[in-house]
């Protein structure tokens, strides 16, 4: 995250608007889908942070873009544009993101298993991580090949290497040391 502090300070407001208006998780998701769609789409992000475009204009921009958006949710956005605050819009994102999981006792987790996992098997990991983690895991499966077998799982900043290539690398490390 490039500006923290200006993040989590914008972050804190839409959190206590979105209490005040019992919006919290809305918000959440509008913004992430908003980041989302500003970052992923170059022309759309070219508009938002060019300075030869209007700040009045991106912001009815984005109150057309969201017009089934609570009031003061989009005002929260203008604001944001009115202060040229559109690029920190991700960072934004994250930080209330984390603000909901922790209110909402959850915690956000990435599982690498070298295969694709089945229905069945993405329950089993999903349970045994909320039950570990005494929160509400909201599990991300990817699948790397190079894993070769057994999980990486990833857990805020926490790392748990599992996998049979780790094994592997530690075991030649064990036996070329000797």
């Amino acid at each position: 995250m490039r500006y923290e502090a200006i993040a989590r300070n914008y972050a804190e407001a839409l959190f206590t608007l979105g209490e005040q208006e019992g919006e919290t998780e809305k918000y959440g998701a509008l913004l992430e889908a908003l980041a989302a769609a500003v970052a992923g789409t170059p022309q759309v992000l070219a508009v938002m942070m060019s300075p030869r475009v209007p700040k009045a204009t991106k912001a009815q921009l984005l109150a057309d873009a969201l017009p089934d958006a609570p009031k003061p949710f989009v005002l929260f956005l203008q604001a944001l544009v009115k202060r040229n605050r559109q690029g920190v819009l991700d960072d934004i994102a994250q930080v209330y993101a984390g603000m909901v999981d922790a209110k909402l006792n959850r915690v956000r987790v990435g599982v690498t298993l070298a295969h694709e996992a089945d229905g069945t098997l993405q329950n089993q990991i999903v349970a045994s991580l909320t039950k570990a983690l005494g929160k509400e895991a909201l599990v991300r499966f990817t699948a790397d090949p190079a894993v070769l077998g057994g999980s990486v799982v990833r857990v805020g900043g926490r790392v748990h290497d599992g996998s049979l290539r780790r094994k592997l690398i530690m075991l030649r490390r064990q036996l070329l040391s000797r």
